[in-house]
């Protein structure tokens, strides 16, 4: 193998499944989703990690059917979980992390598990394991902060290893540098939140629970009314969470996390659900607008991606009430995996440096 050709695995597990990839360097060699059936999830009932050793063998049958010699790889790339606040790029996967994401992560979420593979499957190979702009990188200005209250601080939670990827793709083709630039980039799957990328650098971020409704989530909702639902009788902590994340936006609206399901309806003349849709548009306008001004109104361009960016008619919606503020660009989908990729390959070609990961100094 020649010494310019590196060969990446990528690692992305989801709550049912987890997705991989081969890349030899930025080409795709093959990617794939291993499915975890609900029985075989059933039997952990504690936490996300518990599963790890289940999912480390689906993997690695996965990559002895597919062929590949282990003995080929470079570096092996998994989603970062809910580490403490991170800063943007790569961290080298250590022992430290590894113990961090096994026995005491922030939030139990199933990318915890991503570093987890990573650097088990690195270690035996001797090669390194890298996590990239994980979950939990937040690197916000101090006044981004601010909530309005001094015991609830504002803390960045978003999809930012889509985000910069595609920001960084963005650039790229529009003949600029990513860390010269600066956008506004909003992600919508079930949850939409939205970022700004000053140099780069995500300085603020509106989370799925405090901007527009989506698919699954309820977003930002009227403080007061929240609280009287909360003391009503009729939820307790963990109802009212899954009311507003998972039972929210679409689905209580309309009863479907489907955008597709609900363009049908609009197509077949129901008002109701063409009134829902384009509040989701109009409630996703509003925040990018707003975030415009962290920047001053000097951006390079807002970018909207996530796989709710695939519906046109949503996307049109969104572009006619922000076009005015600069370029606007629609880039559907998530290349997780190949952001893994290329910000791996960037590390080992020596244009990045690695973050190493210490709970002393983070």
């Amino acid at each position: 193998m020649s010494q310019d050709n590196h060969v990446i695995l990528t690692i992305n597990p989801g709550s049912t499944s987890t997705k991989i990839a081969v890349f030899d360097n930025e080409q795709l060699r093959f990617e794939h989703k291993v499915d975890h059936p609900a029985e075989e999830l059933a039997r952990f009932t504690n936490s996300m990690t518990e599963q790890f050793p289940m999912r480390r063998e689906a993997l690695l049958k996965c990559l002895d059917e597919k062929g590949v010699d282990l003995q080929s790889l470079s570096a092996v790339s998994g989603r970062g979980g809910k580490l403490p606040p991170l800063k943007q790029g790569a961290y080298a996967v250590n022992q430290e992390m590894f113990e961090f994401l096994r026995d005491r992560p922030i939030d139990d979420h199933a990318s915890n598990i991503g570093g987890m593979l990573a650097y088990d499957i690195a270690q035996k190979l001797g090669i390194p394991a890298y996590i990239y702009d994980a979950v939990v990188v937040d690197q916000l200005e101090d006044i981004a902060r601010l909530s309005g209250l001094p015991e609830m601080k504002r803390r960045a939670s978003c999809h930012v290893l889509n985000m910069r990827a595609v920001a960084r793709r963005v650039a790229e083709r529009e003949g600029k540098v990513f860390e010269q630039c600066s956008f506004v980039v909003s992600h919508m799957g079930g949850g939409i939140s939205a970022c700004v990328l000053k140099n780069g650098r995500m300085i603020d971020v509106v989370t799925d629970e405090e901007g527009p409704y989506s698919p699954e989530r309820s977003g930002g909702l009227p403080v007061r009314q929240l609280i009287d639902s909360a003391f009503s009788g009729e939820h307790n902590r963990l109802s009212l969470t899954r009311r507003t994340r998972g039972k929210g936006g679409l689905v209580a609206y309309l009863g479907t996390n489907n955008a597709l399901e609900v363009e049908r309806r609009i197509n077949e003349g129901d008002e109701q659900a063409a009134l829902i849709y384009e509040g989701m548009a109009y409630q996703t306008a509003k925040i990018l607008g707003g975030l415009t001004t962290v920047l001053y109104g000097e951006l390079d361009g807002i970018i909207i991606t996530g796989a709710v960016a695939y519906s046109k008619l949503l996307t049109k919606w969104i572009k006619d009430r922000i076009s005015f503020l600069g370029p606007v660009f629609i880039e559907p989908g998530e290349d997780e995996l190949q952001a893994l990729a290329l910000g791996a390959l960037r590390v080992l070609r020596g244009q990045e440096k690695a973050h190493e990961f210490s709970i002393a100094h983070q």
